[in-house]
């Protein structure tokens, strides 16, 4: 049964809008900060490339291992103080980010913005979900998840006005004025909420395993194409995440009081969502990270026309997400998702058919993107529906932190598959068949997508132990 918007109190419009603020401001960053790279190198000479990367992946890295460790917190003293403490965290991070005056003040800066937007990316879809009613859950995941693609969208073109007017501090300054209105706005309009069922003490040596075992993770993706995919330092750290993690499974399995409660992998939604996230994440950001690199490097064109050559596509992912979710709530994610899934592996087909080393914008660019763009109006937002929509309304926290943690490994792997397979290309064909080769990783990904969901996303059923 539909519920009108009367039914739903004020506090939980406000709610959305303050944490869609949050996630634009989070989104917006990380899309925009690879256009600052080379005022970054002419801003810090002395730095090698190697360290440089740090500034990208200090934040990634950073993120993904706290998250588990954040959505627990979350859960157990309180996800409005989680998430306000988080966003100031965030914003004076930022601030010492645009005055670094070094590339190793920078890093530091980072690890701290990431310690702030993990504390308040779980907190903050936890404080989501717990203020809605089920029936309007994907109504408000849809609004939400828009703002990441209006933050992409708005990214690349933004980013390169901002970088060019004002030079790589703008990157991190333009984080300070939203942080701050959303901190002195938003607690009077956010209510508190706890789960009354979470541990009060958290299992300790489950910590560090996780942390350090995604951590190691990320570092190994992101690190795989410098130090090269057979290289002794890739192989260790791959075994030793892979320990780590797996003595974190067994920990948590057999402990009364685990970090994260496996038990959700029972929910046959949040296994399903968590598979689909990967396949969609590894054929979206492959794409999205590859395609402007050929556009700048082969066709010739400026970051600022490269910027808003590719901003359709995100931009209709905001446009496209908040009916999706209504849509959602009369048919459910699954429909919505196997669509997607074609819709994307035809934008990625059509690439290969017209995208090539001359320009051709229309159909080289804009007809794919578009259909791509729809994909990913039926892809980030019903993913994270899908996954959360049968989770308990106490676990929010909890779930919320693993799925985010699943997310950013498969970014992580998407743009490492995408710099390892195009490489360093010695010509145009040869920066073209890289690509081309990334777009058929795509298209598998988003017929695996389409099958996934088409046969596995329609039932709400707890999976059978």
């Amino acid at each position: 049964m539909d519920e009108t918007n009367d039914i739903i109190p004020r506090s939980s419009w406000l709610t959305l809008a303050v944490t869609s603020i949050a996630a634009f401001m989070i989104a917006i960053e990380t899309s925009i900060i690879s256009l600052a790279l080379p005022q970054l190198r002419d801003g810090f000479p002395d730095a090698s490339e190697s360290k440089l990367s740090w500034i990208v992946n200090a934040y990634t890295i950073g993120v993904a291992s706290l998250l588990l460790v954040s959505g627990w917190l979350a859960d157990r003293y309180g996800r409005k103080k989680m998430f306000f403490w988080g966003l100031f965290v965030f914003l004076v991070a930022s601030c010492a980010a645009g005055l670094a005056p070094s590339a190793n003040f920078l890093i530091a800066a980072r690890v701290a913005q990431a310690i702030g937007g993990a504390m308040q990316y779980p907190a903050g879809l936890a404080l989501l979900l717990a203020a809605f009613p089920p029936s309007k859950i994907q109504t408000a995941i849809g609004t939400w998840g828009a703002m990441g693609g209006l933050a992409a969208a708005l990214g690349p073109s933004l980013g390169a006005l901002l970088v060019d007017a004002f030079g790589w501090q703008a990157v991190f300054f333009i984080n300070v004025p939203v942080a701050g209105l959303v901190i002195v706005i938003g607690p009077r309009w956010v209510p508190e909420s706890v789960s009354d069922s979470i541990p009060e003490k958290v299992d300790l040596i489950s910590v560090p395993l996780a942390s350090l075992g995604v951590g190691i993770a990320i570092l190994a993706i992101t690190q795989g194409d410098k130090w090269g995919w057979s290289s002794t330092n890739l192989i260790l750290s791959f075994a030793i995440a892979f320990l780590l993690v797996t003595a974190f499974i067994i920990r948590s399995r057999k402990h009364s009081e685990p970090l994260f409660d496996l038990d959700l992998f029972k929910i046959k939604t949040f296994s399903v969502g968590m598979i689909g996230t990967v396949f969609f994440m590894v054929a979206f950001f492959s794409w999205l990270i590859s395609l402007p690199s050929f556009i700048q490097s082969v066709w010739g064109w400026s970051v600022l026309k490269t910027g808003f050559a590719i901003a359709p596509a995100p931009l209709l992912t905001a446009f496209i997400s908040p009916p999706a979710g209504r849509l959602a709530e009369r048919i459910g994610n699954g429909p919505l998702l196997t669509v997607g899934g074609l819709l994307g592996a035809t934008g990625l087909a059509l690439h290969l058919a017209f995208t090539n080393a001359e320009p051709d914008y229309f159909k080289g660019i804009l007809i794919p993107g578009i259909l791509i763009g729809f994909a990913a109006g039926f892809g980030f937002a019903q993913l994270i529906g899908a996954a959360m929509r049968d989770v308990p309304r106490d676990q929010f926290g909890m779930a919320g932190a693993g799925r985010t943690t699943i997310f950013q490994l498969a970014l992580a792997l998407g743009v490492a598959l995408a710099f390892t397979i195009i490489g360093r290309p010695s010509s145009p064909q040869a920066a073209l068949d890289g690509l081309q080769t990334t777009w058929i990783l795509g298209i598998g990904c988003y017929l695996a997508q389409t099958l996934l969901f088409a046969f596995f996303g329609g039932s709400d059923k707890t999976l059978k132990t």
